[in-house]
């Protein structure tokens, strides 16, 4: 009987393993005729039916040891049929490339692309981002061209946009929500942004009104997605700013890919364009990875990691800044002691885990760690003379300062050290509900943040023999005419210590629903989201906040001969405050800091026609946003200090206007143009306006090449500000100084030869390795433009005048640059 029992056994091991062995598996990405990869295709094999993922991306399980038909479909593409036998346990690859269908009319709501179109998303290919001239290219250079998102420094990667700040800017790569440093006070400091270019497959933008998947900002959502590798292949930057190196790599089987990017910058080129003598030796560096695991047709796992180290050392030496009239010239001359040295060394890891429970339920899990230390330490001095200026051309002296009207000096100093730590973790759910033409979204995500802070930062201002008290300190001072019996203190001084844990929960829910209302289709979209968070450690323990956000949208693609989309969408924002947020002037944390709170409306139109028979689109957007709670705020070169008082009330309203496609065939290019109004009321003193109210914006990205001589191209981004405020002292009442900066105008041009490219291809035995080979000069700041970030502000014992000298930024600058693809 046991024996009986141990064949019955034997058998069915060998029936179950013949069974599996009778699977076979077939992947690969599908792609449309401008290599896009196609979200949301069908692929069918007898009775397996999978869906295609945002990547293109699809793996089916078919019966080996015959011949099975794949079928591939997608509403926006003509079908496809392949026919396919393979063995047992075998992985075969198969990429298409799908056409669109000549006789499909108006199928904008229910393609991947239409469905970014009604969510009101600008979608940016990676290989203009690649392409395009910037002293800080990449994807951040890309989107400063785009109407509503403002920025009057070419040295930083930080944005505002529709009348937000730099921290209101959600930014995600492959859904993991991602973090910048918190000591950054200068666009020099920076280095490089968390996102490699040369890594993204998909950047999708979003200015406003997004839905409630989204995260808690108040202003934009960068949604960034990196590449799933297919075959090897290796790409080689390098500039006179850097470089970088990527390479993709595949396992035979297809399970098992990875991605891998080292970078390196070194600002040197730039900032010896200024106007302040300096050694500069900057390090700016990181490694970034991307892993991939098919355990099954149905999950997946993924990991990225990031490490970053930036070592900001300067050494300023000396500088000379002209202003004034051409009658009375004035120059001020700065000489300057000692050195500043910032280190930042960033800790990024986060684990993604896709389950495929069915055709239409999917479940992801993440799991992110972020851990950051940085140092700030300077100790610089210093000392100035205003002065006139020669202008008698043949003196030996011609542009010296030969006669001063005042002098001074400045000694800063800070040792400021912070230890981060944030760990994120989050579960979410798609479902979709076909019959009804819906789908529901879901997710749940706690996150803990650890802060350890020390602020120890001061600063002593000596004008004309006479120190200069702290402005905060209310005592009238009207040396040298009568003595000074206030306190003696440094004009400037920070000092706190910042031991806190914020945990935080958050959620959301979300419905979305295509049909048709009459002829005519529609798309809504409604949901919302809750945050619940809580800071310990303080001085006093804050108390438990909650905040609710509900947001909808609807589009409507009329029936019409003219293909339009009309967008209506907002909602309730809240941003519960980061720990910059919380800080205020003095650095001491301020745990009960409510949410700001922004009530969004965005109406929108979105045209696509054709013009000289290639494609074009004008999207025009108008917006208003009525913000409660607001965190008041001044902006010092990059650096954002917080009231952290909760009181005024604000408001923005603007309107957004950009028109793209082929203006020369086979290449994309945009002009965009943006206008924006944006006041605060701080404790009902009135409205101002505030530190971003930049109100007129033009952006032009245009790509170019000489049709005698294709492999020549031509590249050109400009962008034109008009002044921020933000001219004012630093320590000045806002309500009395409303001084603005100058216009910010620059142009940047790249001029590239193509050896070979996708489309250029060459004879030439040495390129027959390479997939792509380009050589370029770049000319950043084209007509040499004057911009200024901030002034400095010194007094003229002379005049009893007080000058406000503009800081500017790069001068014009040239760069080669080197594009290698294997």
């Amino acid at each position: 009987m046991r024996t009986v029992y141990k064949l019955l056994i034997v058998s069915l091991f060998f029936l179950s393993c013949s069974v599996f062995s009778q699977k076979a598996r077939v992947k690969g990405i599908l792609l449309d005729e401008f290599n896009k990869p196609i979200a949301g295709a069908t692929i069918k094999a007898e009775a397996e039916t999978v869906n295609s993922n945002e990547n293109g991306f699809f793996l089916i399980a078919i019966p080996s040891g015959k011949k099975v038909t794949i079928e591939i479909s997608h509403v926006s593409y003509k079908k496809s049929t392949v026919v396919v036998e393979l063995k047992p346990n075998e992985d075969y690859e198969l990429n298409v490339v799908l056409n669109q269908s000549a006789e499909q009319i108006g199928e904008v709501v229910v393609s991947s692309a239409g469905r970014k179109r009604v969510e009101g998303i600008t979608v940016i290919e990676p290989q203009v981002i690649r392409m395009i001239p910037g002293a800080n290219a990449g994807v951040e250079n890309i989107l400063k061209t785009l109407p509503g998102v403002y920025s009057n420094n070419e040295l930083s990667t930080q944005y505002a946009v529709r009348g937000g700040n730099y921290d209101e800017n959600l930014v995600y790569v492959n859904e993991i929500e991602v973090y910048r440093p918190f000591l950054i006070r200068s666009g020099q400091q920076e280095g490089l942004s968390f996102t490699n270019t040369e890594m993204v497959s998909n950047v999708d933008f979003s200015a406003g009104g997004f839905q409630s998947k989204y995260g808690d900002k108040l202003s934009s959502v960068l949604d960034i997605t990196y590449r799933r590798p297919t075959k090897f292949q290796a790409a080689l930057d390098a500039s006179l700013l850097g470089g970088s190196a990527t390479v993709d790599l595949v396992s035979k089987n297809q399970k098992w890919s990875n991605i891998t990017g080292i970078r390196y910058r070194n600002n040197s080129l730039l900032v010896n364009s200024q106007e302040t003598e300096s050694n500069f030796k900057p390090s700016f560096a990181d490694i970034q990875t991307q892993l991939t695991f098919d355990a099954s047709t149905k999950w997946q796992w993924s990991f990225l990691g990031n490490i970053s180290q930036n070592k900001y050392h300067y050494q300023p030496l000396s500088r000379q800044t002209n202003f004034g009239t051409v009658d009375d010239p004035i120059a001020l001359q700065i000489f300057y002691e000692g050195q500043e040295k910032d280190e930042y060394l960033t800790l990024f890891g986060a684990v993604k885990s896709v389950y495929q429970a069915n055709d239409n339920f999917k479940l992801k899990f993440i799991g992110s760690t972020y851990h950051t230390q940085e140092q700030e330490y300077f100790d610089i001095l210093a000392q100035y003379r205003l002065g006139e200026i020669d202008t008698n051309i043949g003196s030996d002296t011609f542009g010296d300062v030969v006669f001063s009207r005042g002098v001074g000096s400045q000694l800063t100093h800070a040792r400021n050290d912070l230890d981060a730590l944030i760990v994120n973790a989050e579960v979410k759910g798609f479902h979709e509900i076909k019959e009804k033409n819906s789908q529901v979204e879901w997710g749940f995500k706690y996150t803990r943040e650890d802060i350890r802070d020390r602020v120890v930062e001061w600063e002593v201002i000596d004008s004309a023999g006479f120190s200069l008290p702290n402005p905060v300190i209310d005592i009238p001072n009207d040396q040298p005419y009568n003595p000074y019996y206030g306190p003696l203190s440094p004009y400037k001084n920070v000092r706190a210590t910042n031991f806190i844990k914020i945990n935080r929960f958050s959620g959301y829910a979300q419905w979305n629903y295509r049909g048709s209302l009459g002829a005519n289709q529609i798309w809504i979209n409604a949901g919302a989201r809750a945050h619940q968070w809580q800071v310990t450690g303080a001085p006093t323990e804050g108390k438990s906040q909650v905040v609710f956000s509900p947001r909808a949208q609807f589009a409507l693609k009329p029936d019409w001969e003219k293909d339009m989309v009309f967008r209506l969408s907002g909602g309730l924002y809240h941003q519960p405050p980061f720990y910059r947020e919380l800080r205020d002037y003095d650095g001491v944390v301020q745990p009960n800091v409510k949410a700001q709170q922004s009530i969004h409306i965005v109406a929108s139109n979105d045209y696509s026609f054709k013009m000289w028979n290639r494609p074009f689109k004008l999207v025009s957007e108008a917006y208003y946003k009525n913000l409660t709670d607001v965190n008041t705020y001044t902006i010092d070169n990059v650096r954002i200090r917080y009231r952290a008082n909760n009181d005024a009330t604000a408001y923005v309203y603007g309107a957004d206007f950009r028109l793209n496609g082929e203006f020369v065939p086979g290449t994309e290019s945009w002009f965009s143009f943006g206008y924006l109004k944006t006041e605060e009321n701080q404790n009902d003193r009135g409205y101002i306006a505030r530190p971003t109210d930049q109100r007129l914006k033009f952006g032009l990205l245009f790509q170019d090449y000489m049709p005698n001589i294709p492999n020549l191209k031509m590249y050109l981004n400009l962008v034109y500000n008009t002044g921020l405020p933000g001219g004012s002292p630093s320590y000045a009442d806002p309500y009395q100084y409303q001084l603005r900066l100058r216009d910010y105008r620059r142009a940047d041009a790249g001029f590239s030869y193509v050896f070979k490219d996708a489309t250029i291809s060459s004879n030439r035995n040495w390129l027959k390795h390479f997939k792509e080979f380009s050589l370029g000069l770049e000319i950043y700041n084209l007509f040499n433009n004057q911009n200024a970030i901030t002034n400095t502000w010194v007094r003229d014992v002379y005049t009893k005048s007080q000058y406000g000298i503009p800081n500017y930024m790069t001068t014009r600058t040239f760069n080669v640059k080197l594009n290698v693809r294997l």
